[in-house]
Formats: C-alpha cells, structure tokens, sequence
C-alpha cells in the first residue's frame, strides 16, 4: 500500500482512494507548485515536458484540463500550453508562440516586415510560412496564420533574438517581400508594391536581387526590379498609383 505522506513529499497529489500496488495502475496528480517549478523558465511548454520518468500521462494530461478550465493555464493548441497571466515570469513573445504552434515555421510576411520597420502598419495577426497545409490558429495570445509555400522557398530565415531569453525563427525584411509577392496575386505589380509603403532605406536591395536569383521564379525576378526601381526614383510610385 502506497501512504499519501510519501506521494506529497515527491511533490504529487494523490486521490481520495487507496492504491494497492500490484493490483491496480497508480496515478497520482500533479500539484500545480510543482508545475510553476518544472516550466518557470518556459515561455510556453508542451506536455513532453511533463512525462519524464514514471509520470503518467493520463493523469498529466487530466490534470492540465483541470488547470485549463479554472483559468491556471491556457492552451494554444493540443499538448502546448502557457502559464496564465498571474502565474508568467515571461510574456510569451507572438514569434515564439508561432514557431512553436507549427514547428517548421517562420515568421514572413507583413509580420517580418513590420518588425524590421519596412512597411509602417500594425500588425495584429502573426504570419508565417511553412511546408505544412494552410491554417488559422486563434488562441488566447492572439491570431496567427500559416501559409503555405513548396520547400524549396523555405530559406532566407535566421534565428532573432526577442529579449528574456526568447528567440525565433524569422525571414530577413528581403525574403520576407518575396514571400508576400510569391503568395500575393498580382504581387509583383508596381502598383502593389507601392502600396506596402517600403521604408525602402531598411532593405538591402543586393539581398533583395540574390534571393529572388535564388529562387529562380520569375514573378520574384520581376518583383526584385520593381523595387529597385521605386526605390531608387521614389516619384515612379504616384505614376503607378
């Protein structure tokens, strides 16, 4: 017989019933004290985190509905979860939380644009791209969507540093044109390209030219000139509009 003195010394909770080994699988709760010690760190975790050991998953899993439902944690999708508010050392950064709902992924689009200051909008919805199927997540830390693109444009990406020990995997300002084009119909038309207003100063025009090379898709050839273009007689913009 298993005493419920002895579970709670190793930071577990039991139930009300009796457990007789041998007899009957053992499932013991986690208490929510020692959660806060085992993710402290992690911006965001998932449930691999939590089955190290003899843990049971079934009653991990269980316990984390428990803590979802009264409000202790919030899930992003299956197996991933963020402490709530009260409980955070860290406010999850939105490229983090996009790397890690689709793993793969990077942060594109208007999203890396505006990060790198190139257009002058806000931003609400994160996007990214990927191998993997189109998608929407909305989830308590906002919205964030994923498109997608063949592997052979999934490069031009590198790792950034968000600050409290937070990094993710996000296009160069330069890709990340490219990939609104590519996924945009009728991106490569100056008109378009007008009006994403480039801060054209924060873009690296000889990257701009190697990575649509690179590429080898003459919609991106196309939209590479066009910037140059715009950006080297600014007047060009109002004659497209």
């Amino acid at each position: 017989m298993i005493r419920h003195s002895a579970i709670e010394m190793l930071g577990w909770m039991v139930p009300a019933e009796v457990f007789i080994a041998g007899t009957r699988q053992i499932r013991v709760a986690m208490k929510f004290d020692s959660l806060l010690e085992i993710v402290a760190d992690e911006p965001v975790f998932d449930t691999g985190l939590l089955l190290s050991g003899e843990a049971d998953p079934v009653g991990i899993r269980q316990q984390l509905a428990r803590w979802t439902r009264a409000g202790r944690i919030q899930q992003l999708r299956r197996e991933l979860y963020v402490l709530a508010p009260p409980y955070r050392k860290r406010t999850p950064h939105p490229f983090l939380v996009a790397n890690r709902l689709v793993r793969g992924s990077y942060v594109s689009g208007v999203s890396a644009l505006a990060y790198a200051n190139c257009i002058p909008e806000y931003v609400p919805e994160v996007t990214s791209v990927g191998a993997g199927r189109p998608q929407l997540r909305r989830t308590p830390l906002g919205r964030f969507s994923f498109r997608h693109v063949k592997v052979d444009l999934l490069y031009g990406y590198r790792q950034v540093d968000l600050g409290q020990g937070q990094t993710a995997s996000v296009a160069l300002p330069e890709k990340a044109l490219l990939d609104v084009v590519h996924l945009c119909p009728g991106g490569d038309e100056p008109a378009y390209i007008a009006e994403l207003r480039l801060d054209f100063e924060s873009l690296d025009l000889d990257e701009l030219d190697l990575l649509a090379q690179a590429a080898g898709r003459p919609k991106l050839l196309r939209a590479a000139r066009h910037v140059r273009s715009l950006a080297e007689d600014p007047t060009l913009s109002y004659e497209t509009l």
